[in-house]
């Protein structure tokens, strides 16, 4: 019986290339383009090391003796593959298979491996040629005693199988759920003879088998670089304008940390001193003056790089604006003597503490706080100048005045007086003529005309209400308030009469009204130079209408004798 090893080979390799190129197929299908930025997903391992249990089945014989070899229960298997990317890589590839019921078998192999990673779990498929120490079939029985020894052989591996990525250890360990493989093995022992012989069997064999595996898997590095670190930084506070003594606060937002390594941050400034070890770093601006100050900063995952980056940001101090004050005076105007209250209103716009102080062109002022008190005691009238001052820590300061009048002593007010009062309730027949009853108080009025020359005189005729006689209608009424008012200014320019004509005062210096007083009478007030007549409820005279009657007596009655 012939056999034909090549066939086999043919096969094998007609699987590998299918293998391999389902796998490239996959490899062109799922590979991102050239130029873009990493795919996304996950980040397959750049070695693997593969260790775990086999079973070798073999299905062979060794020709022309018919001899069969036996499948190995109890095996090893160990493997490390490079990836040159996300799916290509190289593989080494050993099995140990020494305990089989009449052979046994080493091999090492090497060729390229494929492989399509997914979420958790990675398909992979590999194509191998390489050397097999294969020793066997041997039998021990008298009948067919023979011996095949450790002889090298050629062999081909093409197969596949999945692992899945363990969580714990940062991915570092997977498990080979299964590896499946086709195992060619071709063996030259030599010529043949026939059994039994105590020697050397001989022969040719074309061993095929498949080979399970699973066991453990190391992973190491990664194909795909992590991405660089980034750094950003920004000024948080303080949030306005920053004056020489605040703190600022600086803050550093990285980005691409790789969670599982220790992070380091160091901070440095060109103005003032940093402190910080984390990503918020303080400068404190108290030695600053006014300018633009830069912070940078510096995280750290390595020294490699992309393992670190830097960040930079500004601020501005601005210098501190000087206080402002107002100043003013309660009273203004105060009389020899008299106290002002000073109120000085600062004001500093960064509100630092204000001292308060004051001073005055005359008189004496006390307080430091933003109110004082004036004293005019001694101080003769005119304009008094206060300056009020202001002046922060910082030694900033500024100025404002206001004043206070002292005014002269005044004089005592002039005012009017009232003189004697005429009555015209004796002459009923005549009841606006002035008798001789009201001769003395008007040589009073007079009198006191001639002591002051510059003052006037005020006449206020009254009268009592003119009575409607008989049954009252609108128009007595009316006609009886004529004769009221009429009544009234008649008794004035009477007065006005005599003073004028027989106690010479002159008529300009005298003015005439009527008034609402409601008796019979007429009121004489004399004002002086500066006095002020107080005209309420008081009407001026038409002296024009008004005729004055001259006073003189009424006929005497003569009695006719019976």
């Amino acid at each position: 019986m012939s056999y034909r090893p090549f066939r086999s080979i043919g096969r094998f390799l007609l699987a590998a290339s299918a293998v391999s190129l389902g796998v490239a197929s996959l490899n062109a299908q799922t590979a991102p383009a050239a130029g873009t930025t990493a795919p996304s997903g996950p980040n397959p391992s750049r070695v693997d090391v593969f260790m775990g249990y086999s079973y070798f089945g073999a299905h062979g014989q060794v020709k022309p003796a018919g001899i069969a070899f036996s499948s190995v229960d109890e095996g090893a298997i160990g493997s490390g593959a490079y990836y040159f990317n996300k799916y290509a890589g190289f593989e080494i590839n050993g099995m140990f298979n020494p305990n089989g019921q009449n052979d046994g078998l080493f091999a090492g192999y090497a060729g390229p491996t494929f492989r399509a990673p997914m979420q958790n779990f990675t398909l992979f498929a590999h194509g191998l040629v390489g050397g097999v120490r294969i020793g066997g079939p041997n039998s021990d029985v008298p009948a067919t005693y023979e011996h095949e020894p450790y002889t090298w052989g050629v062999g081909l591996v093409a197969g596949g199988g999945m692992d899945y990525d363990l969580p714990w250890f940062n991915h570092r360990f997977g498990l080979r759920l299964f590896e499946a493989d086709y195992r060619y093995t071709h063996v030259d022992y030599g010529p043949p003879t026939t059994v039994p012989t105590p020697g050397v069997l001989g022969g040719r064999a074309n061993l095929d088998g498949a080979e399970l595996s699973t066991g453990l898997l190391m992973h190491f590095g990664h194909v795909i670089p992590p991405p660089p670190i980034t750094y950003a930084c920004a000024v948080t506070a303080p949030t306005g304008t920053i004056y020489p003594g605040d703190v600022v606060t600086v803050t550093g937002t990285p980005g691409m940390l790789n969670a599982k390594k220790p992070v380091t941050y160091t901070w440095n400034s060109d103005g003032g001193p940093v402190s910080g070890t984390s990503s918020v770093a303080s400068v404190d601006t108290k030695s600053l003056s006014a300018g633009t100050y830069t912070v940078k900063g510096h995280v750290s995952q390595g020294v490699k790089p992309g393992q670190f980056a830097d960040c930079s940001a500004q601020f501005t101090v601005t210098a501190f604006e000087p206080p402002t004050v107002g100043c003013s005076a309660n009273p203004s105007q105060v009389n020899p003597g008299d106290p002002s209250t000073i109120t000085a209103a600062g004001s500093s716009p960064q509100n630092r503490p204000l001292t308060y102080s004051y001073s005055a062109t005359s008189g004496s002022i006390s307080g430091n706080t933003s109110t004082a008190t004036l004293s005019t005691s001694g101080v003769a009238p005119g304009t008094i100048t206060v300056t009020c001052n202001v002046v922060d820590d910082k030694g900033q300061t500024a100025s404002q005045m206001t004043t206070v009048t002292v005014s002269a002593p005044q004089a005592a007010p002039v005012l009017t007086k009232s003189l004697c009062t005429i009555a015209f309730d004796r002459d009923k027949k005549r009841p606006t003529r002035v008798d001789n009853e009201a001769k003395a108080c008007l040589d009073d009025i007079a009198l006191s005309a001639q002591r002051d020359p510059q003052a006037t005189l005020a006449i206020t005729g009254n009268s009592a209400p003119v009575e409607v006689m008989g049954k009252k209608t609108p128009e007595k009424e009316k006609k009886a308030a004529e004769w009221t008012s009429k009544y009234a200014a008649e008794r004035a320019v009477n007065e006005k009469a005599y003073l004028v004509t027989e106690k010479g005062v002159d008529a300009s210096r005298i003015s005439v009204y009527t008034g609402t007083a409601g008796t019979d009478t007429a009121a004489t007030t004399i004002i002086p130079t500066g006095a002020t007549l107080d005209t309420t409820g008081l009407t001026p005279v038409d002296e024009t209408a008004v005729k004055a009657v001259p006073r003189k007596a009424l006929p005497e009655k003569h009695h006719h004798k019976k």
